[in-house]
This record gives C-alpha cells, structure tokens and sequence, in this order.
C-alpha cells in the first residue's frame, strides 16, 4: 500500500483504525515505516497515532523496534459475543473432547471468507498446528473451515472457491474437487483434512448446530494420521458439538 500524506479530511479515529487494520496473519510484526505505508498515513501522523495506541495497550513495541499487536486490544476483543458466549458455553465440552482425545481441539466461527479460530486446546501428540486462538486461517485448506465453507451462503463459496491457492502439495485447489468435498459434508456431516493446511497433521470437524439448526461455528481435531481412528473422533466430536449446540442460546 502506498504512502500518502494528504489525510485531510480522514478522521482520527480512522487513521487510527488503519494502523490497527495494517496487521493481518502476514504481517504479525511491522516498523513504523511499514505501518504508515500500510494504513496510508505519513510517517509523522503514524508516528504520533502510534504512540497513543501504544500507550493505551492496543500496540505494544518490541526491543527490536517493531510493533505488534497488544494485549488490551485483545482483551477488548475476547468481550465480542461471539468469543466471550460462545467460548464460555463450548468450554467444559471442549475439554471433555480433550480429555476423550488428548488431541488438538479447535473451535472455530466463519469470518467472511476465513475460519476465525476463537478457542484451542493444544494436544499430546506432536502434530504441527498452524493455528492460534484468534487467527484467521483459509476455509478451503482447514477441516473446520471446510465445514464452516458447506454451510455459508452460496456468494461466500463462489468467492472462496474463485480464488483457492495451495498451501501444501495436498491443498485441494481445484473448484470442482471442493465442491464435490462440500457436498459430502452436508451429507455426512463431518469434513476432514489430509496435510492441507500443514504437512505431518490431518484433522476431521463437524458442525455446531444451534437449537433453530443454524450451523453457528465448527468443531475439529488435529491429529497426525486419520487411519482408524476417523469413525471414534467424528462420534467423540458430534456428542460434544451437540452438546454446545444445545447450550447456546440462539
């Protein structure tokens, strides 16, 4: 994004929202520099911005000079319904499928066209997980977010599957083959992985269904090989999600 010094006319609080929207999964850390071109803003406006985030804990500065995001904007972040509700109500039943699995458990809501993961119980087994609670990971390379994909609205897969990109060798990016994937989610009701997201670790979710049979969010689990054991995940996984599906509220 190009520099730009005339922001006359923008509002504070939109400079400011700018320099908090220059982070993305890409781009976890940035130098001031960066974060003034990225939100469009000279160096002395995103300097002076900057320093008030900083103060007030929306960005913290690292020793290196760099910025990243801060603890209280996170904080701030966890009130939103969708992670303080739904995290509360799904988290005795997540640690019951921890406990029924040791496996990484992951729960996770659509974000427009990315699975937003809003809780994570981190497993025994050495399996390589990209994610972390509050990331945003694409919906066509997760299991959740594959689930999460079969139920969106038909605008939200036409754009998704428009523009699939491989994130490992088995990342399915093929319009067609996802479609079909999708379909036999909605008619089995569980989605599963095989490397796609990162190489060594499959997963298999299912969805979370509220009392009026809206899907509202996506359970999963991470493991190192579904060999065998897909059929007791997918059944410890549906008691759970029905579980959380009968406490929430809708």
């Amino acid at each position: 994004m190009a520099g730009n010094t005339g922001t006359a006319g923008v509002s504070v609080t939109s400079r400011a929202l700018a320099l908090l929207g220059a982070f993305d999964p890409e781009h976890r850390e940035l130098t001031l520099t960066d974060l003034a071109a990225r939100a469009g803003l000279s160096i002395a406006t995103a300097h002076r911005l900057v320093g008030e985030l900083v103060e007030w804990g929306a960005l913290a500065r690292r020793a290196s000079g760099r910025y990243v995001v801060g603890r209280r904007l996170w904080d701030v972040g966890l009130l939103a319904p969708v992670q303080a509700g739904l995290r509360q109500v799904a988290s005795p039943f997540l640690h019951d499928l921890y406990g029924a699995t040791l496996a990484t458990v992951h729960l996770a809501v659509r974000d427009t066209d990315r699975a937003l993961y809003v809780d994570r119980l981190s497993g025994h087994a050495s399996v390589p997980v990209v994610s972390q609670v509050g990331s945003r990971l694409p919906l066509h390379a997760t299991g959740v977010g594959k689930v999460l994909l079969a139920y969106a609205p038909e605008d939200v897969q036409a754009s998704v599957l428009s523009s699939l990109t491989r994130v490992t060798p088995f990342t399915v990016a093929q319009p067609g083959q996802l479609r079909a994937q999708l379909r036999r989610v909605r008619r089995d009701g569980f989605a599963e992985t095989h490397e796609e997201m990162s190489l060594g670790a499959s997963s298999v979710a299912v969805p979370v269904r509220a009392s009026d049979g809206n899907v509202v969010a996506a359970l999963g689990i991470v493991v190192p090989s579904l060999k065998g054991g897909r059929p007791r995940l997918v059944a410890a996984l549906e008691v759970a999600a029905h579980g959380i599906g009968r406490s929430i509220h809708s």
